[in-house]
């Protein structure tokens, strides 16, 4: 079924937080809170929501319930934040693609909730243009292989009506396109702006291996071939190009990636005033503004109609895109494919294409408001890393007791970096030149956004969680909670002896007084001494919870498992039996994998106790990385992945994760470093710029890119190239084939050799 009803009555609360007692017939997972990232001196950093599984986006309602969507496909529903138990609102895990980079993305909540009881999903729909889901399920078989020919699928924005048990009992599909053809830049942020319409993104659905115009096969039927006939320059206009769709030829189709729309809340219809009002073509009638690829994350400035957008860059540049007014008759072009941030991208540039060229020469696309390289530090000084970098949050200061200084700041995040930067005001307009750090060390940042109180959320990825940052200032501070339990496992009947004393406060003077949920049942009503005790008489696994109050009522909560029915401290041991550490891989190729686990109370665990996750870790030259989730295997002990595509330098990173009958936990990661070639590039004459993937250099140059991997060349024609400045013209590569192409690295070391004839009068360029 496509929506379940919530395990529990909505009216038995207590209830169902007492399922967090697990037999030992059973299993739990559990999110690790992870510590507070490092915020500026009088803010806090704390955890509003926690337990979460791959969140990626919240949302307040006005009556003050909390939603949250998790990449999987559900939407989870909090009373309030102080609720600390989930009802499931909605089950969209069969329609939703859940594969590297797609999912559920996107979350609102209807201005006039309840009345209006809507709540708005943007996710990747796991169908072919015009099928039906699911068509993959959360996994690319090969063929077609999610990097080679890709897994086509599409996105959707649907909007849930809520049920009088609080729950979704109806899915309204209200737009469904973005035809996406590889694993990452699927749909995006939806958000309701001042106007009362619904406004949405979505990414460009292209290659982030190479520069894509729609040479692999043409799955999205793009001008001017049909569907399964391979473009070519100069007149392709698919792949990234699909996010200059709106400057097509008139007749032809307009697609929704790339683009911003602004659209009719009950009926996804774009709304009157809309730049393309007029159009025949119902996508063209949805959009503001087009040529981003991948605006992942956008919000209003508040008392405006100006919509900031995030927009996710390739090899250089990470864009802060503005809106003037969303409502106008203006469609902003942002200029992706052919700009990345304000330069030409060289990638699109080198191949010469109609759709860039004439970009070029006429101009018109918008620069972006502001934009930082991936090579260079936001702030100078500020410990987050440099290298990989993907814009994820865009939210402003409304209404909060933020310090003046935070009036009206565009606070952004990066989810590679871990960080959120705050770009206070200068005029009443936030400026560039006045950047500072905001939260550092924050675990996968992928939303930020204002919530009560005007304190800034944000959802960490990483760690499962929905965090807040407050600034209690000169007013009082709220205390730390911290819990130990001794001993935290044993047979049972197990007594524990429980030691709050560690919590502390940072106001001088303050006192604190303790009440403990002993038996998780959700009420803190177990004892009020610093260091009770409690006997545990059956096996289970428990989530023992305190809250501290300092004496001006602030407080704070905390837990701390204990585990009753399994020897002290064992956890199941996982083994990787297959591959190998010592396994390279080349692009393609099958690996297999294998495992099992050992429990010292539960002997060896069974299939259904194992769970594998398969990722890429992505690297800057500098050393630092982040990852992206492939894929899941659960309940398996032995499988097959294919290696995937991805610009080097990056490694395959394999995780076996065992969980015995109570609940307990291990887990045993693998790094596979994948084979890697010297690609060599020369010219004849010498000098000669040719671009490589998205990087034009002066031969002769080296690259090293991974075996079996593809890559896009250029040789750029004409070009004047030095000493003498004399102008040359492409002839041909010695190894033949177009002046544009890709080509698939072998297993040795190669050399591509591009070859110029001179301009002159009997033959000119």
């Amino acid at each position: 079924m496509l929506f379940r009803r919530p395990l529990f009555p909505r009216r038995s609360r207590r209830a169902l937080a007492t399922a967090v007692v697990v037999p030992l017939a059973g299993a739990l997972a559990v999110a690790v809170a992870t510590p507070a990232g490092a915020v500026p001196t009088g803010f806090t950093d704390t955890v509003a929501i926690g337990g979460l599984t791959s969140p990626t986006a919240a949302a307040f309602a006005p009556d003050g319930r909390v939603f949250v969507a998790e990449k999987s496909g559900l939407v989870k529903v909090f009373d309030s934040l102080a609720d600390p138990t989930a009802t499931v609102f909605a089950d969209l895990r069969t329609p939703t693609q859940d594969f590297w980079d797609r999912g559920l993305l996107g979350l609102a909540v209807d201005p006039a909730f309840p009345a209006r009881p809507y709540v708005y999903v943007s996710y990747t729909l796991d169908a072919l243009p015009g099928g039906t889901a699911p068509q993959w399920g959360d996994a690319c078989p090969t063929p077609p292989g999610a990097t080679d020919q890709g897994c086509v699928v599409t996105g959707r924005i649907s909007r849930l009506t809520m049920g009088p048990d609080g729950t979704a009992v109806s899915e309204k599909p209200l737009v469904t396109g973005w035809c996406q053809q590889f694993p990452s830049h699927s749909v995006g942020a939806l958000a309701f702006g001042p106007d009362g319409a619904l406004y949405a993104g979505g990414g460009d659905g292209a290659s982030f291996n190479f520069a894509d115009y729609g040479q692999v096969g043409n799955p999205c039927a793009d001008p001017p071939s049909p569907a399964g006939t391979n473009l070519a320059p100069p007149n392709a206009e698919g792949g990234a190009l699909r996010s200059q769709s709106p400057r097509r030829a008139a007749g032809q189709p307009v697609l929704l990636n790339g683009t911003l729309l602004r659209l009719d809340p009950d009926t996804g219809d774009g709304l009157p005033g809309n730049p393309f009002a007029g159009s025949s073509d119902a996508n063209a009638r949805r959009v503001i503004a087009y040529g981003a690829r991948n605006q992942f994350r956008f919000g209003f400035r508040p008392g405006t109609r100006e919509l900031w957008a995030g927009d996710v860059g390739w090899n250089t540049w990470e864009e802060i895109n503005r809106v003037a007014n969303a409502g106008d008759a203006v469609a902003e072009n942002f200029g992706w494919p052919c700009f990345e941030g304000t330069a030409r991208q060289a990638g699109y540039d080198g191949a010469n294409l109609d759709r860039c060229e004439s970009l070029y020469t006429a101009g018109g696309q918008a620069a972006p408001f502001y934009a930082y390289n991936h090579n260079a530090k936001v702030v100078a000084g500020d410990p987050c890393p440099t290298g990989g970098s993907s814009i994820s949050g865009i939210a402003f200061e409304s209404g909060s007791n933020y310090p003046a200084a935070y009036a009206g700041a565009l606070f952004f995040a990066d989810s590679s970096r871990g960080c959120i930067w705050a770009m206070q005001t200068a005029n009443g307009q936030p400026s560039p030149s006045r950047l500072v750090p905001f939260v550092t060390g924050a675990n996968t940042p992928v939303q930020v956004l204002t919530g009560p109180g005007g304190d800034v959320f944000y959802v960490a990825l990483g760690s499962g969680e929905l965090r807040r940052v407050s600034y209690p200032g000169g007013t009082n501070r709220p205390p730390v909670a911290s819990a130990t339990a001794t001993p935290s496992s044993g047979p049972a009947p197990l007594t524990v002896r429980f030691d709050g004393t560690g919590s502390t406060d940072p106001d001088a003077g303050d006192t604190l007084t303790y009440a403990w949920d002993l038996d998780a049942d959700g009420a803190y009503d177990d004892s009020a001494a610093p260091d009770p005790t409690w006997t545990y008489t059956t096996a289970a696994a428990v989530d023992a919870g305190l809250r501290v109050t300092d004496s001006h009522g602030a407080t704070a909560t905390t837990t701390v498992r204990v585990t009753a029915g399994t020897p002290a401290g064992l956890d199941p041991v996982p083994v990787v039996d297959a591959p190998a550490a010592s396994l390279t891989w080349s692009v393609g190729q099958t690996v297999s994998f294998s495992g099992r686990a050992i429990d010292a109370q539960d002997g060896e665990l069974p299939p259904s106790a194992l769970s594998w996750r398969l990722a890429i870790r992505h690297c800057a030259a500098n050393g630092t990385c982040h990852t992206h989730t492939v894929q899941d295997f659960p309940g398996v002990a032995a499988g097959t992945f294919v290696a995937p595509d991805h610009e080097y330098p990056s490694y395959l990173q394999l995780t076996l994760t065992a969980t015995d009958s109570t609940g307990r936990t291990g887990a045993k990661t693998v790094d596979l470093q994948p084979k890697t070639v010297a690609l060599t590039f020369t010219s004849s004459p010498d000098q000669a710029l040719l671009t490589v993937g998205g990087t034009q250099q002066r031969t002769p140059f080296s690259r090293t890119v991974i075996a079996g991997s593809t890559n896009s060349i250029s040789a750029d024609s004409p070009q004047n190239l030095p000493p003498l400045n004399l102008k040359y013209a492409f002839s041909s590569w010695a190894h033949g084939g177009a002046r544009t192409q890709n080509i698939v690295a072998p297993a040795t070391a190669a050399t591509y050799q591009a070859k110029y004839r001179l301009c002159w009068l009997l033959q000119p360029c």
